[in-house]
């Protein structure tokens, strides 16, 4: 009993309590994400607002692990996950050397960023989809990478060196901001809804519950750019 009440204590001492450090240090990166995004919005609005005062740029707090951005049309959302997370034993990242000096440095915090659309919180369209754009990971040492589409899976990638401070969190936002404002909405196929009931118009008249998305699943995931 004795000895394996120390293995858990020491199991408890080298997870638990690591697991805890970065839940706290994920945490402080989080907000420095809310200062950085509060900065990039009033900067963005005031430079938008002398062009088209239609367009508008806003930063919004819907919760302490959600926030978002939204840019005319567009929602950036990001979730920040309360668990930590250790990569998956055939993932890449296993083949650096800087997880070989050291396991633990493979235990991260996760940041999710989230496309959706605007009207899609403004007319409380619940059933409307959103996209998962790209997630961010961090360690301890705050060495961070992003898996993601286009731009937002080869630009941090280099887990090994890549520290997130305060430039690196802006340049961060400033790639998710760009991919969402690229990323158009297209139609559906026409097949795909060329029929509706009249308890459907009816339900849209009054709850505008037509789902909408940027590409309703059927182009999204089959466009060339992989997530790496």
């Amino acid at each position: 009993m004795a000895n394996a009440e120390e293995l858990i204590l020491q199991t408890l001492k080298e997870k638990a309590c690591l697991k805890q450090d970065i839940f706290k240090l994920t945490i402080d990166i989080f907000d420095e994400f809310k200062q950085e995004l509060r900065k990039i919005a009033v900067s963005l609005n005031e430079q938008i607002q002398q062009v088209d005062k239609r367009v508008v740029v806003e930063y919004h707090e819907r919760s302490p692990f959600s926030i978002y951005i939204r840019t005319a049309g567009d929602l950036l959302v990001f979730e920040m996950h309360t668990n930590v997370f250790l990569f998956d034993s055939q993932h890449k990242i296993w083949n650096l050397s800087y997880l070989d000096e050291d396991n633990s440095r493979g235990y991260c915090g996760l940041i999710s960023m989230y496309n959706f659309l605007s009207d899609s919180m403004k007319y409380k369209r619940v059933n409307d989809v959103g996209y998962l754009i790209g997630r961010l990971f961090v360690n301890k040492d705050r060495h961070f990478i992003v898996e993601g589409k286009r731009q937002m899976g080869f630009l941090y990638n280099n887990f090994s060196a890549d520290v997130l401070n305060a430039d690196r969190i802006r340049e961060v936002i400033h790639s998710a901001i760009l991919f969402v404002l690229n990323f158009d909405l297209l139609t559906p196929p026409y097949e795909a809804v060329q029929e509706a009931s009249i308890n459907q118009l009816n339900e849209n008249a009054q709850m505008m519950n037509s789902v909408t998305g940027k590409r309703l699943g059927f182009r999204f995931h089959n466009d060339e750019d992989q997530i790496v």
